[in-house]
């Protein structure tokens, strides 16, 4: 297919001057605005700009977009649904699509997870999440506990609960401390993924736990990968450890896989490395394939049942759009394509959609090896700190904060999306990216890092 000639210089000039006016977009300031570019459009793993100009896409719009863009099979999935219904309320109704989609997550996910609360988006997951905890203990009797242990280095998302649990500190929402609920922090994991665990490794949060037992409803983290507080990748054996003492205190375990869900680290669901299954978790992001924004909190039987047993005898959360009938039929299209391994390389440097391919973990296989082949000379670079690679992702870290305008324009000139934060550059592609453009991304990682005005 051949793409469209630029867009009229003095259109795209109109569009960005109304943005400049008016769009307030995530972490900036609307009066030292940043650059943004303009995209016409986003097919298989290639971004599109106003200017004719194209990319390849390193950051599956921020790790949702796991099939690419434009695929088919999701395309059909929202037109099929569109001619059925947009959208009914869930409170009192019922469809297919929702039915089709707490099947499908209660089947892949790890036992004993058995109901599932639909919702709109990550962080309303995690608060949901939150409040299954909370009204949990109240219903079985332990008033007192209304806190949270989370982990140093984690990210739970923007609301304001789920701020509460983030780092306090590398978090990015520090200016909020002062009025935020006041939680419990463990020193974030030491040992590295594929390392043991040892007695010291766990010492500070079993002194917490230990100590403020009667105070914690949950214990909530992010398993195995650490995702915006510092992309930190971690033992599994610390998880299981976290599970057993979880158990002994009689504390729930969170599980936030919104990031690690649907396969992104090398299992369907990152508690599988460590043989673990939360009481709750927390899923969005790839959920729907990056078409619409949708999530979901699922809970065992014991966590459900206590709530609905006690007063008020129901879960106090009901967001508008949860049960949305087109997110839960692209989010059903999307796992069926991603576990009939329909999500396989293009062989093409600007990758098409293709329609058939490898097993999905076969896939995410092939891909961290291209990362970590194609970082690897990173490690080399002055100023680098630590390359690291689990399933499709690849993160190197810097020591020095990246200058984060000057760095997103050499990357566009090398003909790559990749958003860098903080210390970190990294990458998390869609899992129908080829193995050579791959090799052009990490290319590009390698020749920018190695520039001296990077920082």
């Amino acid at each position: 297919m051949q793409p469209p000639p630029p867009q009229d210089a003095t259109a795209v000039e109109h569009l960005l001057a109304l943005d400049r006016a008016h769009a307030w977009h995530p972490y900036t300031s609307t009066i030292d605005r940043d650059p943004v570019y303009p995209v016409r459009r986003a097919h298989g793993c290639e971004l599109e700009l106003m200017d004719g100009r194209r990319l390849i896409d390193g950051m599956a719009s921020w790790w949702c977009v796991i099939h690419g863009y434009d695929h088919p099979a999701l395309n059909q999935a929202a037109r099929d649904q569109l001619e059925q219904m947009a959208h009914v309320m869930f409170g009192g109704l019922t469809h297919a699509p929702a039915i089709g989609l707490v099947e499908r997550l209660v089947r892949i996910t790890p036992a004993p997870l058995r109901q599932v609360f639909l919702c709109d988006s990550g962080s309303v997951a995690v608060e949901v999440a939150m409040k299954m905890a909370l009204q949990y203990q109240q219903a079985i009797g332990e008033h007192r506990r209304v806190r949270f242990l989370s982990l140093r280095s984690g990210y739970h998302g923007d609301t304001f609960h789920a701020m509460s649990v983030c780092d306090p500190v590398t978090g990015m929402h520090q200016l909020f401390n002062q009025v935020l609920p006041r939680q419990f922090f463990a020193q974030a994991p030491a040992p590295r993924f594929g390392e043991p665990c040892s007695d010291a490794d766990i010492a500070d949060f079993q002194r917490l736990i230990e100590s403020h037992r009667d105070e914690i409803a949950a214990v909530i983290l992010e398993p195995i990968v650490q995702g915006a507080g510092g992309m930190r990748f971690y033992s599994a054996d610390y998880l299981q450890r976290i599970r057993a003492l979880c158990d002994a205190h009689g504390v729930l375990l969170i599980a936030d896989e919104i990031a690690t869900g649907f396969g992104r680290t090398g299992r369907l669901f990152a508690c599988e490395h460590a043989g673990i299954s939360p009481d709750i978790m927390t899923l969005g992001k790839a959920l729907t394939g990056g078409y619409l924004t949708s999530a979901a909190t699922l809970a065992t039987e014991q966590v459900a049942h206590a709530i609905s047993s006690a007063e008020p005898g129901v879960f106090m959360h009901g967001p508008t759009f949860m049960g949305n009938p087109l997110a839960c039929a692209i989010a059903n299209a999307s796992i069926d394509l991603l576990l009939e391994a329909n999500a396989g390389p293009d062989t093409d440097i600007r990758p098409s959609i293709s329609t058939s391919g490898p097993g999905w973990q076969t896939n995410i296989a092939r891909i961290e090896r291209a990362l970590a082949a194609g970082l690897a000379p990173c490690r080399d670079l002055p100023g680098v700190a630590d390359v690291r690679v689990l399933g499709a992702i690849g993160v190197v870290e810097i020591e020095e904060p990246v200058a984060m305008r000057a760095i997103q324009g050499r990357f566009i000139e090398r003909g790559v999306w990749v958003r860098p934060f903080g210390r970190l550059v990294y990458l998390m592609p869609p899992f129908i990216i080829s193995d050579d453009a791959l090799r052009w991304l990490t290319a590009a990682v390698v020749d920018v890092l190695a520039e001296p005005s990077r920082i």
